[in-house]
Parts: C-alpha cells; structure tokens; sequence
C-alpha cells in the first residue's frame, strides 16, 4: 500500500445528518436514517410516556414519534414551520423498528472523519453521557454525536414508561436494583 492509501483509510469519514435542538446542533449517522418528513398531524395515544409525543402513519405503518428536548429532560419542543421528524431504523432483540424524532430542524449532511470525533465528554453536557457517541468538530465547533441505540432504547423507554404510570397512579417507584423506593413520584 502506498502511504497516500495509510493515510485516506487512518482518517475514515462517516456521514451524519446534523441537526438542532434547543438551539444545539446534534448529528446522528446516516445509515440509520430512513427519511425525514414534515411535522404534521400526531395521533396521540393515551398512557404513553411524555417523551412520546404521538404515531405517524407512514406509508401503512404506524411510527411511534420521540420529542428529543423531553427525552433529554428538557421542555418540549416547540413546533415551528422548520420542525422535522426524523425517521430512523432501529433494531432490538433481532427486530427492526421505525422511530420518529422531533427536532427543530435540520441542518445538513456532513461527513466527519473519525479523526475530528472526541470521546464524550464524562461531565457537563446538558444531556445523558450515554447518549453520547462522541463530539466531532466541525468548522472549529463541537457537534453532539448521539449513539442513536441509547438515547431510542427501547428497554429503557419501556421502564421509563413504567415509572411515568407509577408516577400517574402515586405508586411507589422501583429502584435501580429492583427494590421498591419509599418514596412516592410526584
């Protein structure tokens, strides 16, 4: 190989599509991503959890849709004539799923090479470290890259379905390790 060859596979580049979200840019990697559409018409369902802002139907199927500021614990997000939904393929326990995400809008796709990624950081994001892929630079500014399997867990969001009925009903919430938590929701 020659050393021009080295160098192009040492600095692989991904693409991702880059977004915002509270006026933060996120990306996610593309080959997750189906399609983006318009924001329009949710149907709600009831006793879902907060993040779960309602189901599309696309194309026959029904696609649950995410609001991405609540799932990161923040307000939900204000729809506005840029909002999107993102729709991206998942998979758990060997099935595929279509999820929806709400963002403010997108931006772009950029392909990143994994030389300008960064380890997440272990403090002081505004959102779980978790769900944090890596921070890629682009034009001298970070870029939140989300590990798309955790922050659309679909294990997690089930729990955190279950916590959010315990919360409704004031029953006492397990913690952790499965013991029951004296203390009630509010």
């Amino acid at each position: 190989m020659r050393a021009e060859q080295k160098a192009d596979m040492a600095d692989k580049r991904q693409q991702y599509l880059t977004f915002l979200l509270g006026g933060e840019a996120f990306a996610i990697g593309i080959l997750g991503i189906k399609e983006i559409i318009e924001y329009g018409q949710l149907t709600t369902v009831p006793m879902m959890p907060g993040f779960v802002r309602g189901v599309v139907n696309l194309r026959g199927a029904v696609v649950p849709v995410v609001d991405m500021a609540v799932r990161f614990g923040r307000n939900p997000t204000e729809i506005t004539r840029r909002t999107c939904v993102v729709i991206i393929e998942t998979e758990a326990g060997g099935e595929k799923q279509d999820i929806g995400v709400i963002v403010d809008a997108v931006n772009a796709v950029m392909d990143i090479p994994d030389s300008e990624i960064e380890p997440a950081p272990t403090f002081g994001a505004k959102i779980r470290a978790d769900f944090i892929g890596g921070m890629g630079k682009v034009d001298g500014k970070f870029v939140i890259i989300l590990d798309v399997d955790r922050v659309l867990s679909f294990d997690e969001m089930a729990a955190l379905a279950g916590i959010d009925d315990a919360k409704a009903d004031g029953q006492p919430v397990l913690n952790p390790e499965g013991a029951s938590d004296s203390r009630r929701l509010a």
